[in-house]
């Protein structure tokens, strides 16, 4: 039976570029999930954008002498670009600044407001004299009162993982300019909030209830939130970049970022819907009730971002009412840069369009989801990466392909032979095929994408193995004919592969897919077998992948 599918991820902030390591975390893992999906013969909607608001671009677009419009619709533009050359499959990638997006967001402000679930309340708001403004969590750095790390940010300690107030660090200073306690300064200004305490029982409820499928870290990490009592959150800020507050009085205001960013996966689904002719398709997809099975919305996440798409963004659904809940948010661990966290503002990424410019996308699409850091953090190196790249791409899979087609040109002329009676090895291989195709889905359905690349990759060893046994260049002399039925059988094997690898590979599936005879775009085919007919004539292919030297140019981290 078909499911409906939403596929939510992680929206990048459009001050940099996107790096390797928000690739790993959340946009790789979700293309192939959604890529899957959809040979599945599921319905899908994967929707994302530029986040674009926030005071650290406020910021950055002034010492560069620009607007913030301008800033963030140049970074918006080579996160685009990046997403083409990666070959992220978006039903829509948009951004925070439309106005389909501000009204929806204002919306969920004044729904929640007149529910009862927003307040307003005066703060304590960190101000630096220096640069005279009020700033951001994310621009203040100071000791994190939990652990001890002396560089924890004023929303979040990267090295514990608790989130913070300003308020709560030891030592506070202004990372714009350096200012020590002695000059930052705490300002009494008025704000609205967003009240969790109210929405901690229902909260509770869900978080408890139908949550096995989970990651554990995951999960762990929300109950903790609830079993430590949840705290009224800020939404507001002063600033004059960003949503404006639909209420008079607060013009000098606008709702802070993180509130507006986690409304996109809705606005996101509303705007798809309006561009596909269906103003009212939104509702498949977020209103309960209307598909059955119900939908499943996942969330595509780096584990920074637990507390918002597992506490703040589904207390906000619950109050506003009438909508989806998330079915699952499969968060990764960190991938860090040289044993360090990555961190564009530290100087400590490697920008994803840097590797594109040496290194083919699936390349780097294949080393990611095969260290990807779904359990615990994992290391980004690039000896790592051409050691997989050549002993698995090259030597594995793309060997058995160039050897199987190679063959068949040089003996066939590239005519796809008529098989006889399968033999027992015959049969076990092809046997080896239909047990892939369920293993390397079952492994994508439950967010165990590397499991489910290994489980390809098992089948591609095995393709070697019988290759080999099978020994057509010996056949063909003693006879023809059993040459000429392990080489259709093989084709039969890479028809195989080039579906279970197209979730995480899709251009080189392509290529085998043109390889083989097929036409049409790979990515639009069936999850099942589909044969390479007898007596059919095949073009002359070329390696599915290049071999890297070892002394090719590395990426400069920075």
């Amino acid at each position: 039976m078909s499911e409906h599918i939403l596929v939510c991820v992680a929206w990048p902030y459009a001050k940099t570029s996107t790096h390797v390591g928000q690739v790993v975390g959340a946009y790789l893992p979700a293309d192939t999930f959604a890529r899957y999906h959809r040979m599945a013969g599921n319905q899908v909607l994967m929707v994302s954008g530029s986040d674009e608001h926030g005071t650290p671009i406020l910021v950055d677009a002034e010492r560069q002498g620009i607007s913030p419009r301008e800033f963030v619709a140049r970074y918006h533009q080579q996160i685009c670009e990046v997403w083409e050359r990666l070959g992220i499959s978006w039903d829509l990638y948009t951004e925070t600044g439309t106005e389909n997006h501000y009204r929806i967001t204002q919306d969920f402000f004044l729904t929640l407001y007149d529910k009862g679930y927003i307040f307003k309340d005066t703060m304590q708001s960190p101000y630096c004299p220096t640069d005279r403004r009020f700033l951001p969590d994310r621009y203040i750095e100071g000791t994190c009162p939990h652990c001890g790390y002396d560089s924890a940010r004023g929303d979040q300690c990267d090295n514990c993982g608790k989130t913070l107030d300003p308020v709560d660090l030891i030592r506070p200073r202004c990372r714009l300019c350096g200012s020590k306690t002695s000059t930052l300064e705490m300002r009494q200004t008025e704000h609205f909030f967003l009240d969790l305490p109210k929405l901690q029982e229902p909260l509770a409820e869900w978080l408890n209830q139908g949550k096995e499928h989970w990651r554990p870290n995951t999960l762990a990490f929300a109950l903790n939130w609830i079993k430590e009592g949840l705290r009224a959150r800020a939404i507001t800020r002063d600033l004059d970049w960003g949503v404006p507050i639909p209420i008079e009085g607060y013009e000098d205001k606008r709702i802070y970022v993180w509130f507006d960013a986690v409304i996109g996966y809705f606005s996101a689904s509303v705007e798809w819907a309006e561009k596909q002719g269906k103003p009212e398709a939104w509702k498949t997809w977020w209103v309960p009730g209307q598909t059955d099975p119900a939908v499943k919305a996942y969330y595509f996440i780096g584990k920074d971002n637990i507390p918002f798409h597992t506490i703040i963004w589904p207390a906000m659904l619950l109050g506003y009412g009438n909508r989806n809940l998330p079915y699952d948010v499969p968060a990764n661990e960190f991938m860090t840069m040289s044993g360090a966290k990555a961190s564009s503002s530290r100087g400590n990424v490697i920008w994803t369009r840097d590797v594109l410019e040496r290194y083919s996308a699936d390349t780097l699409r294949y080393y990611l989801s095969a260290t990807a850091p779904e359990g615990r953090d994992t290391d980004f190196t690039f000896d790592e990466m051409l050691r997989r790249n050549n002993d698995e791409l090259v030597a594995t899979y793309g060997n058995v392909v160039h050897r199987t087609l190679t063959f068949l040109q040089s003996k066939f002329g590239g005519v796809v032979p008529e098989p006889r009676e399968l033999n027992e090895a015959d049969r076990a291989i092809l046997a080896e095929v239909e047990r892939g195709y369920k293993q390397v889905a079952h492994s994508i359905e439950q967010c165990h994408l590397k499991d489910g690349l290994q489980a390809a990759m098992v089948v591609a060893r095995a393709a070697n193995r019988y290759l080999d046994e099978q020994a057509p260049w010996k056949q063909i002399k003693v006879d023809r004919e059993a040459a000429g039925t392990t080489i259709y059988v093989m084709l039969q094997v890479l028809s195989a592969l080039r579906i279970l690898f197209c979730p995480y590979l899709p251009f080189s599936s392509q290529k085998l897919h043109e390889y083989l005879g097929f036409t049409g775009d790979v990515s639009k085919q069936a999850w099942r077998q589909e044969s390479v007919a007898a007596n059919a004539t095949l073009p002359k292919p070329a390696p599915l992948f290049p071999k890297l030297e070892s002394d090719q140019a590395e990426v400069a981290v920075g």
